[in-house]
């Protein structure tokens, strides 16, 4: 309000009603541009997020994360059964490319084995004798 008091008061300074409509702008540019970098962001979010339906949690399986399921629904491997027939240097791979280096996936193709086979009481026998997915 002062600033529209200001600008219209008529006295013998020079017209500075210009810079409220520059103000304006730039203000409604700043709303603009956020608006389209959150669309953007809402998007990728959405899409790192998404995993296929017909996937298994391999999270249940001791040293996979959420991180490391992410990197491996990427390099096409969502269920237990394609990790129990994935090749270990293409895991090491694409854990390598994801900058997750020094991890090592045989244990985790181990424990998929017996997941798939839906041996869940092998499963929890073999974690109780692994620490990160290792054998200790």
């Amino acid at each position: 309000m002062f600033a529209l008091n200001l600008l219209s008061e008529s006295t013998n300074q020079p017209d500075l009603s210009w810079l409220l409509w520059v103000v304006l702008i730039f203000f409604l540019l700043i709303i603009v541009v956020g608006w389209l970098t959150s669309k953007k962001a809402d998007k990728a979010a959405v899409a790192a997020d998404t995993v296929p339906r017909d996937s298994d949690d391999l999270t249940r399986l001791e040293g996979i994360g959420p991180k490391v399921s992410k990197v491996l629904a990427a390099a096409g491997v969502t269920t237990f059964a394609q990790l129990a027939n994935a090749d270990v240097a293409k895991v090491e791979a694409a854990l390598e490319e994801a900058g997750l280096q020094m991890m090592d996936p045989s244990g985790w193709i181990e424990q998929a084995a017996l997941a798939a086979k839906g041996d869940w009481d092998a499963l929890a026998k073999l974690q109780d004798e692994l620490k990160g997915g290792r054998h200790v």
